[in-house]
């Protein structure tokens, strides 16, 4: 049974709608365009959503869509290895089932096991890829939709078991029965043809055929462009073309976003090191990318990162660094199943970085802290710093605290930690080190992910500063019950001081996080009138304040920060200046809404939101006050702008109810005209639709101009009130608005908006 995939989406959409699950209907259409959008966080609750109510309501084949659709966000462009796995395995059993076998998007659960084990270990699971592919490629026609994204999957498999030439011939051979079937080659296919050709050793093929792929349709097209640029440059500096590729190379502002094609892009870097800007940023950059794959567990990525990164760190006199990469490599070698040429790769990088010559010192390294510290903090080059410092590390304390912040920086937290944890506990005496040295090693510990480590630190400590290690590890693992405890426990030792200070935070920092505004403002208080805090301190109190609706106390920290307010008493409610508030969607996503700041802390939201939403026009929110973007510097452009804030939690709802309306948009007299009328009752209206939205004239067949928004009412308008209203600001225009749930609450004149939706193809 081979059943084409989108007629099959198309035909359930219009059956969900039919039956009134209009909501499960659009986002059935609407989960590939999350996925290949990068809308991750939409798609992560949307998803498990629409497969759980597929379940409910016993529809197995959308159950599948559904899990397929985030299982491919997650092992494509977000490149998710192991921790995907089981995942993975689960959705093909399910595939497997008597009552989805003959589902479009079973071959597909094929094809997403073989992706994700690639991701894990390419060449050591090449074997299982190769026999689960052939077998699903058996029973797929060369004509099918599902044909080249398993052949893809084939070709890739037989060059990571170093079967070149074999990877080479079954690519033609794919792409003639596909040809052969009049059907399209997908640009994933010629691209991971192209690379078995350049694991061929056949440079100028493989560059011809990335050319005649150029304009094929592909799978995923927000992803096409970008790819093609990885490919192309990583062909042209194989091919000797450095000036060329490196123009075809996407910049790491791009490529940074799509974890699928970081290794791609560091090969083509490692063969452009002579042209690009091989720098302590780029290593950075390269060893975050790692710390990345490992939290996926992508194991033969990270080590082949590695790998790039100590040979880019040889390249530019990065000697340490290159040596601590080889060690990674090494160690993380053992997770994978088959080793073929890494352990000569490790021994080449080794002996590359003992032949290096490291740069030399700028003075006499007993003066070197000395000049760390009068260093230009911009131009600075940090990697440097670290080789420098790394013979007085673990002997001269101000050398010890600056090298390992700097490894730390540089993403080399756990030799940090060895170092630091050498001098404090080793060497020294925990409980009689200094405040700085232990935040030191615990800020060290945290970032390197040693919590048992730490736990082993703070029971050496003092009973105040053992407290506050804990409280800072739970904080940072978002255990916010055990930070309060431990912050209080701290207090209750009799700490002073910065000690004292930090746990106060802590302590107010996990009340917000659980709840208790009004107490963690209470905690803030205290510490501001003991001109202990900082501004910071009270804005948060101002925050936490706002969010208790503890008015005399929000006041009192205006008053601090020298704000002036128009009320002396009673809640703050008055008409500052525009704001972007950024708001959740219980899908994950976020929306901005244009609203008005009412005080030091809150806003009133101005736009109408779809009905569904957990906000609306005129509801009152708790804003953070910190600008989640940078005020421009000039008066020009601060003029046009305005300032986003992240919305904190709902303070006081406004009762707005939202109405939608959809229809070919009017004369642009008649609109006015209409925005006045809404205007004029106090209604926000706010159009949705852009430029590109259009509507079926009844008659003629031609395309209108149209137009979708929401009207939000306040509380006590019925129904009938807000029908009359639009039937007679609209009862002049050209072609109809229709307003069918509003008609259907009022019960008037249903069927003509029935009508109206279906002539005009609403």
């Amino acid at each position: 049974m081979d059943v084409d995939i989108w007629a099959w989406v198309a035909d359930t959409q219009r059956q969900l709608a039919e039956s009134g699950n209009t909501g499960l209907a659009i986002a059935l259409g609407d989960l590939p365009a999350q996925a290949f959008e990068g809308r991750y966080a939409q798609l992560d609750v949307m998803a498990p959503a629409v497969a759980q109510q597929a379940e409910a309501l016993e529809l197995p084949w959308l159950e599948l869509f559904a899990r397929h659709w985030h299982l491919v966000s997650r092992i494509g462009d977000r490149a998710q290895g192991s921790v995907a796995l089981s995942d993975a395995e689960a959705l093909l059993e399910f595939a497997r089932r008597e009552d989805t076998k003959d589902c479009p998007s079973t071959p597909a659960a094929v094809e997403a096991l073989a992706v994700c084990q690639a991701n894990i270990d390419g060449p050591g699971y090449a074997a299982e890829r190769l026999a689960a592919l052939g077998a699903a490629l058996e029973g797929v026609e060369p004509g099918s939709a599902a044909f080249c994204g398993l052949a893809t999957q084939y070709v890739s498999a037989l060059s990571d078991a170093g079967e070149s030439e074999q990877a080479v011939a079954y690519y033609e051979s794919a792409v003639a029965g596909r040809r052969g079937a009049e059907g399209q080659v997908s640009w994933e296919l010629a691209a991971m043809g192209v690379r078995a050709l350049l694991n061929a050793g056949r440079t100028q093929e493989a560059l011809v055929e990335l050319d005649a792929a150029r304009d094929f349709p592909a799978d995923d097209p927000v992803a096409k462009e970008h790819r093609e640029g990885v490919l192309r440059a990583l062909v042209l500096a194989t091919a000797e073309r450095p000036s060329e590729a490196l123009e075809a190379l996407p910049d790491l502002d791009v490529i940074g976003d799509h974890p699928r094609d970081w290794v791609e892009w560091a090969r083509a870097v490692r063969r452009l090191d002579q042209v690009i800007s091989n720098t302590w940023q780029l290593g950075r950059v390269l060893r975050q990318w790692m710390a990345y794959f490992e939290t996926m567990g992508v194991h033969h990525g990270r080590v082949e990162l590695a790998l790039i990164a100590g040979e880019l760190a040889v390249a530019r006199q990065g000697i340490w660094q290159a040596r601590a990469l080889a060690d990674l490599a090494e160690s993380w070698s053992g997770e994978l199943r088959t080793t073929d040429g890494l352990p000569e790769r490790v021994a080449a990088l080794r002996a590359a970085a003992e032949a290096a010559t490291p740069p030399k010192a700028p003075g006499p390294q007993d003066e070197l802290v000395a000049y760390f510290d009068a260093a230009d903090g911009h131009n600075a080059d940090p990697e440097r710093w670290v080789g420098w410092l790394w013979p007085l590390s673990g002997t001269d304390l101000e050398a010890t605290r600056r090298h390992t912040t700097t490894l730390g920086f540089l993403g080399y937290a756990p030799l940090g930690a060895d170092i630091l944890w050498k001098t404090i506990v080793e060497d020294g005496d925990p409980a009689t080190a200094e405040e700085e040295d232990v935040a030191y090693l615990t800020g060290v510990l945290v970032e390197a992910g040693q919590d048992q480590r730490l736990e082993r630190f703070a029971a050496m400590l003092p009973a105040p500063a053992s407290h506050l290690s804990l409280a800072r590890l739970h904080r940072a693992r978002d255990r916010w019950a055990e930070t309060t405890s431990e912050a209080e426990k701290s207090l209750a030792a009799g700490a002073e001081g910065t000690v004292a200070l930090e746990a106060r935070r802590l302590l107010a920092g996990a009340a917000q996080q659980l709840g208790d505004n009004a107490k963690g403002a209470a905690i803030l208080r205290d510490l501001v009138a003991s001109d202990q805090g900082e501004e910071e301190d009270i804005w948060r109190m101002i925050v936490m304040a706002t969010a208790a609706e503890d008015w005399p106390l929000v006041r009192e920290g205006a008053a601090k920060l020298g704000m002036q307010l128009d009320t002396t008493e009673g809640p703050i409610d008055e008409e500052w200046h525009l704001v972007r508030v950024v708001l959740p969607v219980s899908d994950g996503s976020q929306r901005e809404v244009l609203s008005v700041r009412t005080g030091p802390a809150t806003a009133r939201l101005l736009i109408p939101q779809p009905r569904g939403m957990d906000y609306n026009a005129g509801d009152i929110v708790v804003i953070d006050p910190r600008p989640l973007e940078p005020v421009p510097e000039t008066e020009e452009e601060q003029e046009s702008y305005v300032i986003p804030f992240a919305g904190v939690a709902l303070l006081r709802p406004g009762g707005y109810t939202s109405w939608f309306f959809d229809g070919a948009a009017p004369s642009e007299a008649d609109w006015t005209e209409f925005n006045e009328v809404m205007a004029e009752r106090g209604w926000p209206m706010w159009v949705y639709s852009d430029e590109n939205y259009s509507v079926t004239h009844p008659t003629t067949g031609e395309r209108l101009q149209g137009v979708y928004g929401w009207i939000a009412v306040p509380p006590g308008v019925e129904p009938v009130e807000i029908d009359a209203l639009l039937d007679d600001a609209t009862e002049r225009w050209s072609h109809p608005l229709a307003w069918l749930d509003l008609a259907r609450s009022a019960g008037i004149e249903v069927e003509r908006h029935e009508r109206i939706t279906k002539e005009y193809g609403l």
